[in-house]
């Protein structure tokens, strides 16, 4: 275990840093949500929204999942250049654990994507957004914990495609039907019936409904141990899926 926690504490922080000398990479990834947030969210202000709270603690909870979605789910990207310049070849040839190859990776992303949260947070706020602490830190958690899932699976699929346009159509053939049945931008209550009903086999729609719970503040609301218990299911399967493909592929 010690060997595994300081083998994965190696790798975190290579690519941390690795990340902190890329300004790109820490700038344009909430690009997109920033952009939600200052262009769409005004459109909201007036919208009756069927009491799931203001129009920004409905839209700031989809934003900080979608980051995560979308930044997460191209973390794999990153990996398969890392293929093409032998840089994986390298890796396997120590003596770190395979395990600690995809969780260091996995903790960089989620850290990232966390931080990069509580900047779109505090935009939202300077904007009129007002939501109890203990909400926002649930919703962080939430965030990483998504984005933990998302990032390892993205990896084994890295670990499987041979170059990158191999990789990012089935990603966007993820991400997009996603964003769309989860109810990222607006609660799925307001759908059609036939909708609402189609999004409950999309395990993203119940951590967005636990976060818009943590954000007015609901918190024995049974939505939130719904999206808990969804979170934590999302992170055993693909952290071992993860680790699997790691292992095969030699990693």
């Amino acid at each position: 275990m010690r060997t595994l926690l300081s083998d994965t504490a190696l790798v975190f922080g290579r690519y941390a840093r690795q990340t902190l000398r890329s300004k790109a990479a820490m700038t344009f990834g909430a690009l997109m949500p920033a952009l939600y947030l200052v262009l769409y969210g005004p459109l909201l202000t007036d919208v009756p929204l069927g009491g799931a709270g203001s129009s920004w603690q409905v839209l700031v909870p989809g934003l900080l999942l979608q980051l995560a979605l979308f930044g997460a789910s191209f973390a794999g990207m990153g990996l398969i250049i890392e293929k093409q310049h032998g840089i994986v070849d390298r890796m396997r040839v120590t003596p770190v654990s395979r395990l600690a190859l995809l969780l260091g990776r996995v903790l960089r992303d989620a850290a990232l994507l966390t931080l990069q949260a509580g900047v779109i947070v505090l935009v939202a706020v300077a904007m009129g957004l007002r939501a109890p602490l203990p909400g926002i830190l649930l919703g962080f958690a939430f965030t990483a914990a998504l984005a933990l899932s998302l990032a390892a699976l993205s990896y084994a699929l890295a670990m499987k495609a041979a170059a990158p346009m191999a990789f990012a159509p089935v990603v966007n053939g993820f991400t997009m039907p996603a964003m769309l049945l989860s109810g990222l931008l607006l609660p799925m209550s307001l759908a059609p019936g036939w909708l609402d009903v189609l999004s409950h086999v999309m395990p993203l729609r119940y951590l967005v409904d636990a976060v818009r719970a943590a954000f007015v503040g609901h918190y024995s609301d049974p939505a939130l141990i719904r999206g808990a218990l969804t979170a934590l299911a999302l992170m055993a399967v693909s952290v071992t899926a993860g680790t699997r493909y790691f292992r095969r592929a030699g990693a």
